[in-house]
Protein backbone atom coordinates (compact mmCIF):
# COMPACT_ATOMS: atom_id res chain seq x y z
CA UNK A 1 0.00 0.00 0.00
CA UNK A 2 1.37 3.39 -0.97
CA UNK A 3 1.83 6.26 1.50
CA UNK A 4 -1.16 8.18 0.08
CA UNK A 5 -3.33 5.07 0.34
CA UNK A 6 -2.21 4.56 3.95
CA UNK A 7 -3.14 8.16 4.66
CA UNK A 8 -6.51 7.67 2.95
CA UNK A 9 -7.17 4.55 5.01
CA UNK A 10 -6.31 6.44 8.18
CA UNK A 11 -8.61 9.26 7.07
CA UNK A 12 -11.46 6.79 6.50
CA UNK A 13 -11.00 5.46 10.03
CA UNK A 14 -10.67 8.91 11.60
CA UNK A 15 -13.69 10.24 9.72
CA UNK A 16 -15.73 7.22 10.80
CA UNK A 17 -14.80 7.83 14.44
CA UNK A 18 -15.74 11.48 14.07
CA UNK A 19 -19.15 10.52 12.67
CA UNK A 20 -19.59 7.95 15.44
CA UNK A 21 -18.91 10.59 18.11
CA UNK A 22 -21.68 12.78 16.70
CA UNK A 23 -24.18 9.90 16.50
CA UNK A 24 -22.94 7.83 19.42
CA UNK A 25 -26.41 6.99 20.74
CA UNK A 26 -27.53 5.65 17.37
CA UNK A 27 -24.27 3.74 16.97
CA UNK A 28 -24.74 2.08 20.35
CA UNK A 29 -28.29 1.09 19.44
CA UNK A 30 -27.04 -0.42 16.16
CA UNK A 31 -24.41 -2.45 18.00
CA UNK A 32 -26.84 -3.66 20.68
CA UNK A 33 -29.37 -4.73 18.06
CA UNK A 34 -26.79 -6.53 15.88
CA UNK A 35 -26.80 -10.33 15.80
CA UNK A 36 -23.01 -10.67 15.58
CA UNK A 37 -19.82 -8.77 14.78
CA UNK A 38 -20.27 -8.84 11.01
CA UNK A 39 -23.82 -7.55 11.17
CA UNK A 40 -22.72 -4.84 13.63
CA UNK A 41 -20.04 -3.66 11.20
CA UNK A 42 -22.56 -3.66 8.36
CA UNK A 43 -25.10 -1.71 10.43
CA UNK A 44 -22.54 0.90 11.48
CA UNK A 45 -21.28 1.30 7.91
CA UNK A 46 -24.83 1.86 6.66
CA UNK A 47 -25.76 4.19 9.51
CA UNK A 48 -22.70 6.42 9.14
CA UNK A 49 -22.21 5.99 5.37
CA UNK A 50 -18.59 4.92 5.91
CA UNK A 51 -16.46 2.08 4.48
CA UNK A 52 -16.36 -1.22 6.35
CA UNK A 53 -12.83 -0.52 7.57
CA UNK A 54 -14.12 2.62 9.31
CA UNK A 55 -17.10 0.79 10.78
CA UNK A 56 -14.77 -1.91 12.12
CA UNK A 57 -12.67 0.78 13.81
CA UNK A 58 -15.80 2.23 15.42
CA UNK A 59 -16.82 -1.18 16.74
CA UNK A 60 -13.36 -1.73 18.23
CA UNK A 61 -13.15 1.75 19.76
CA UNK A 62 -12.40 1.89 23.50
CA UNK A 63 -14.53 4.07 25.78
CA UNK A 64 -11.65 6.44 26.52
CA UNK A 65 -11.90 7.66 22.90
CA UNK A 66 -15.25 9.25 23.83
CA UNK A 67 -13.76 11.82 26.20
CA UNK A 68 -13.74 15.47 25.18
CA UNK A 69 -9.95 15.60 24.81
CA UNK A 70 -9.87 12.41 22.69
CA UNK A 71 -12.60 13.77 20.42
CA UNK A 72 -10.64 16.99 19.95
CA UNK A 73 -7.52 15.02 19.04
CA UNK A 74 -9.49 12.96 16.52
CA UNK A 75 -10.96 16.09 14.91
CA UNK A 76 -7.49 17.65 14.66
CA UNK A 77 -6.09 14.48 13.07
CA UNK A 78 -8.91 14.41 10.52
CA UNK A 79 -8.25 18.04 9.57
CA UNK A 80 -4.53 17.32 9.24
CA UNK A 81 -5.07 14.23 7.07
CA UNK A 82 -7.47 16.08 4.79
CA UNK A 83 -4.91 18.86 4.29
CA UNK A 84 -2.06 16.44 3.55
CA UNK A 85 -3.77 14.21 1.01
CA UNK A 86 -2.96 15.34 -2.52
CA UNK A 87 -5.42 13.19 -4.43
CA UNK A 88 -9.19 13.15 -4.41
CA UNK A 89 -11.68 10.33 -4.28
CA UNK A 90 -12.54 11.14 -7.91
CA UNK A 91 -8.96 10.33 -8.94
CA UNK A 92 -8.81 7.06 -6.98
CA UNK A 93 -12.47 6.00 -6.83
CA UNK A 94 -11.82 2.36 -5.97
CA UNK A 95 -9.62 2.85 -2.90
CA UNK A 96 -12.62 2.78 -0.55
CA UNK A 97 -14.91 0.88 -2.89
CA UNK A 98 -17.35 -1.54 -1.36
CA UNK A 99 -18.26 -2.89 -4.80
CA UNK A 100 -15.02 -4.78 -5.40
CA UNK A 101 -15.47 -8.49 -4.79
CA UNK A 102 -13.18 -11.47 -4.42
CA UNK A 103 -14.03 -14.97 -5.61
CA UNK A 104 -12.02 -18.19 -5.77
CA UNK A 105 -9.82 -18.67 -8.82
CA UNK A 106 -10.93 -21.35 -11.30
CA UNK A 107 -9.64 -22.78 -14.56
CA UNK A 108 -11.94 -20.34 -16.37
CA UNK A 109 -9.75 -17.52 -15.05
CA UNK A 110 -6.75 -18.60 -17.09
CA UNK A 111 -7.14 -15.40 -19.12
CA UNK A 112 -6.48 -13.05 -16.21
CA UNK A 113 -3.62 -15.21 -14.95
CA UNK A 114 -2.13 -15.24 -18.45
CA UNK A 115 -2.32 -11.42 -18.51
CA UNK A 116 -0.67 -11.28 -15.09
CA UNK A 117 2.13 -13.62 -16.15
CA UNK A 118 2.80 -11.64 -19.32
CA UNK A 119 3.04 -8.53 -17.17
CA UNK A 120 5.16 -9.96 -14.33
CA UNK A 121 6.98 -12.87 -15.97
CA UNK A 122 7.36 -14.82 -12.73
CA UNK A 123 5.76 -18.02 -11.48
CA UNK A 124 2.50 -17.72 -9.61
CA UNK A 125 3.81 -19.35 -6.43
CA UNK A 126 5.74 -16.26 -5.35
CA UNK A 127 9.13 -17.96 -5.59
CA UNK A 128 10.39 -15.46 -8.14
CA UNK A 129 11.23 -18.25 -10.58
CA UNK A 130 10.43 -17.78 -14.27
CA UNK A 131 6.89 -18.77 -15.15
CA UNK A 132 6.15 -22.14 -16.68
CA UNK A 133 3.41 -22.80 -19.24
CA UNK A 134 0.11 -21.30 -18.09
CA UNK A 135 -1.60 -24.69 -17.89
CA UNK A 136 1.26 -26.07 -15.77
CA UNK A 137 1.16 -23.03 -13.48
CA UNK A 138 -2.57 -23.39 -12.92
CA UNK A 139 -2.30 -27.15 -12.39
CA UNK A 140 0.40 -26.61 -9.75
CA UNK A 141 -1.71 -23.90 -8.09
CA UNK A 142 -4.74 -26.21 -8.00
CA UNK A 143 -2.61 -28.85 -6.27
CA UNK A 144 -1.46 -26.35 -3.64
CA UNK A 145 -4.99 -25.10 -3.11
CA UNK A 146 -6.30 -28.65 -2.79
CA UNK A 147 -3.60 -29.28 -0.16
CA UNK A 148 -4.71 -26.04 1.63
CA UNK A 149 -1.27 -24.52 1.05
CA UNK A 150 -2.50 -21.68 -1.16
CA UNK A 151 -5.53 -19.60 -2.01
CA UNK A 152 -5.88 -17.66 -5.26
CA UNK A 153 -8.67 -15.11 -5.56
CA UNK A 154 -9.94 -13.08 -8.50
CA UNK A 155 -10.75 -9.42 -7.83
CA UNK A 156 -13.91 -8.46 -9.71
CA UNK A 157 -16.15 -5.45 -10.08
CA UNK A 158 -19.32 -6.32 -11.85
CA UNK A 159 -18.34 -8.55 -14.77
CA UNK A 160 -14.82 -7.12 -15.01
CA UNK A 161 -11.81 -9.05 -13.76
CA UNK A 162 -9.71 -6.39 -12.05
CA UNK A 163 -6.78 -8.47 -10.80
CA UNK A 164 -5.61 -11.35 -8.63
CA UNK A 165 -4.84 -11.96 -4.98
CA UNK A 166 -2.37 -14.72 -4.14
CA UNK A 167 -2.06 -16.24 -0.69
CA UNK A 168 0.73 -18.82 -0.39
CA UNK A 169 1.53 -20.65 2.86
CA UNK A 170 5.28 -20.73 3.59
CA UNK A 171 7.22 -21.16 6.83
CA UNK A 172 4.16 -20.66 9.01
CA UNK A 173 3.10 -17.46 7.24
CA UNK A 174 0.75 -16.61 4.42
CA UNK A 175 2.56 -14.51 1.83
CA UNK A 176 -0.01 -12.20 0.24
CA UNK A 177 0.52 -10.66 -3.19
CA UNK A 178 -1.81 -8.36 -5.08
CA UNK A 179 -1.72 -7.94 -8.85
CA UNK A 180 -3.96 -5.41 -10.59
CA UNK A 181 -4.37 -5.41 -14.38
CA UNK A 182 -2.63 -2.43 -16.06
CA UNK A 183 -5.90 -0.92 -17.33
CA UNK A 184 -7.20 -0.70 -13.76
CA UNK A 185 -4.14 0.66 -11.96
CA UNK A 186 -3.84 4.01 -10.17
CA UNK A 187 -7.51 3.90 -9.21
CA UNK A 188 -7.15 2.40 -5.75
CA UNK A 189 -8.09 -1.17 -6.64
CA UNK A 190 -4.93 -2.54 -5.01
CA UNK A 191 -5.93 -0.95 -1.71
CA UNK A 192 -9.49 -2.23 -2.01
CA UNK A 193 -8.31 -5.77 -2.88
CA UNK A 194 -5.91 -5.77 0.06
CA UNK A 195 -8.70 -4.72 2.43
CA UNK A 196 -11.01 -7.43 1.15
CA UNK A 197 -8.35 -10.12 1.12
CA UNK A 198 -7.43 -9.77 4.80
CA UNK A 199 -10.70 -11.22 6.06
CA UNK A 200 -10.94 -13.73 3.20
CA UNK A 201 -7.47 -15.15 3.76
CA UNK A 202 -7.87 -15.10 7.53
CA UNK A 203 -10.89 -17.38 7.06
CA UNK A 204 -8.88 -19.77 4.88
CA UNK A 205 -5.84 -19.69 7.19
CA UNK A 206 -7.15 -19.02 10.72
CA UNK A 207 -4.49 -17.89 13.17
CA UNK A 208 -1.73 -17.73 10.54
CA UNK A 209 0.08 -14.37 10.16
CA UNK A 210 -0.45 -12.61 6.83
CA UNK A 211 2.67 -11.05 5.26
CA UNK A 212 2.12 -8.55 2.45
CA UNK A 213 4.63 -8.92 -0.37
CA UNK A 214 5.51 -6.52 -3.18
CA UNK A 215 2.61 -6.21 -5.66
CA UNK A 216 4.55 -7.41 -8.68
CA UNK A 217 6.33 -10.34 -7.03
Amino acid sequence: MTAPDRAATRRDITAALEAAFERRHEVLDAIVDAEDRESAISSIATLLSVPAIGAEAVLGMSFDRLTVSARRENAAELEDLNSKLTFTQTERPASTSETLGLRPFSDEDADIFKARTADVGAAGDGSGSPASEIADEISAANSRMHAEEAVWLVAVEGSDKIGLVFGELADGEVHVRIWIAPDHRKKGYGTAALRRSRSELAAYFPGVPLVIRAPGS
